[in-house]
């Protein structure tokens, strides 16, 4: 088992996680399908979204699997104009991770962090461990103190 930024960081800050591990398929990289690979409910697994404002300062985001983030709520509590995802091929370069395996510890930079309010009903969630095919368990509560989040209602309304 190769050890990630975001394997490393948790073991240094004494964050207390279980390494979940799964068979990588390429077509399917969302967490929804991580979801049921693992066995997992979807609530409880968050996926790390990036994001940009109008200045390029970063926003990480982690929202449950099956949601859809609200551009417009994070533009509001950002107090930024304008939120866009950034694009794939800034991800590498701006996280250190590729895509389906973004964690939001472990990234080069400190940027604003935001969870979705419903990961406080849970003891533990699942976030990425930094790599495609690696995820951790880890209480919510650990993971809002050490990347300092901001826990706000972030997703689409259904």
């Amino acid at each position: 088992m190769k050890k990630t930024n975001a394997i490393r960081e948790l073991e240094k800050a004494k964050i207390d996680f279980t390494i979940l591990e799964y068979e990588v398929d390429l077509e399917n990289l969302d967490a929804i399908s991580v979801a049921k690979k693992l066995g997992q409910n979807i609530k409880q697994v968050f996926k790390t979204l990036v994001l940009k404002n109008e200045n390029k300062e970063l926003f990480v985001v982690c929202i449950p699997g099956d949601e859809n983030i609200d551009l417009k709520k994070l533009s509001k509590i950002s107090k930024s104009k304008k939120i866009e995802m950034l694009e794939l091929k800034e991800l590498t370069t701006m996280t250190g991770y590729l895509r389906g395996g973004c964690s939001p510890v472990g990234i080069k930079k400190k940027h604003s962090s935001y969870i979705h309010t419903s990961a406080l009903e849970y003891t533990t969630i699942i976030v990425s461990g930094g790599q495609r095919g690696l995820q951790v368990i880890l209480d919510p509560q650990d993971l809002i103190k050490y990347l300092d989040m901001k826990v706000e209602n972030l997703t689409l309304d259904k």
